[in-house]
């Protein structure tokens, strides 16, 4: 799994690529809570339209990323791919995820 950050403003982006399983989900946290923890973030947005597998255990972190946002910083999965689509969809978890085409 590859993560590239860039940052413009109070927008943090996310721009992962590769498998998201229970080897890498801990790295995806981490570059998450990262995100968070930037004093003047407002926005965090994960590019996922490089990712080609995602696992229950990176689902997982994504919806406790989503419970654990601070309340003013909008949490966003962009472009997910095909693959990713077919397992929110699957799980429900686009319910709960803000996700953008």
């Amino acid at each position: 799994m590859e993560i590239l950050e860039r940052r413009k403003n109070n927008v943090v982006l996310l721009e992962v690529k590769g498998r998201l399983d229970s080897n890498t989900c801990a790295r995806l946290e981490a570059e998450i809570d990262n995100g968070f923890n930037l004093l003047a973030t407002k926005k965090l947005v994960l590019d996922f339209s490089g990712v080609e597998y995602i696992s229950s255990a990176a689902l997982r972190v994504l919806l406790s990323a989503q419970k654990k946002k601070p309340a003013d910083c909008d949490f966003i999965i962009k472009s997910p791919s095909e693959f990713c689509k077919y397992v929110f969809d699957g799980t429900g978890a686009d319910i709960f995820l803000n996700i953008e085409p």
